[in-house]
């Protein structure tokens, strides 16, 4: 079977503190480095909510997400559920499914990114990445968020920048 997924021969998978398993750096990680490439399948929302997310209102659910939406359309890529999210992340994406380090990591650290920067959903989990700066709630409209918006520019995926290119011209 041919992966449908890219992780950089930099990582690998293990026991998480944020949840479950997370990707890990094994050695040290440049800024702007690719580190993953995610694929998957495409289905439609119905499918989503039903099978992939939890249906609590800013619930903690172990019933984590496993997905992100690449592009505008009512579809979305179901990807593998590695990456944790982390109000204090070190990823942000590369046009709709490439992961790039954010800064230069260290071999060691957990391999994270923020939800924001990918999702426009109706969706809100309480957090548990443990952040300084943790959020406590995340919401499938942060990106909305204009602290947000100015602390991941250049790393959000593509439909979601131009949403907010959008916003910010009606502003």
């Amino acid at each position: 079977m041919i992966p449908l997924s890219y992780r950089s021969p930099k990582t690998e998978v293990r026991e998480s503190k944020i949840h479950g398993r997370g990707l890990f750096a094994t050695a040290d990680i440049a800024k702007n480095e690719i580190v993953a490439v995610k694929g998957g399948h495409i289905i439609d929302r119905k499918t989503l909510r039903e099978n992939y997310t939890s249906a609590e209102p800013c619930g903690n659910s172990d019933r984590r997400r496993s997905v992100h939406r690449a592009g505008e359309r009512r579809r979305t890529r179901v990807v593998d559920a590695v990456l944790n999210h982390s109000c204090d992340p070190n990823l942000g994406m590369r046009g709709e499914i490439t992961f790039a380090a954010m800064r230069d990591i260290c071999a060691g650290e957990e391999l994270t990114h923020d939800w924001a920067m990918t999702d426009d959903d109706d969706y809100c989990l309480a957090c548990n990445c443990g952040a300084p700066d943790c959020r406590k709630n995340l919401s499938g409209k942060d990106w909305q968020r204009p602290d947000l918006q100015k602390r991941y520019a250049g790393y959000f995926s593509v439909y979601l920048a131009r949403k907010i290119a959008l916003l910010k011209l009606r502003r």
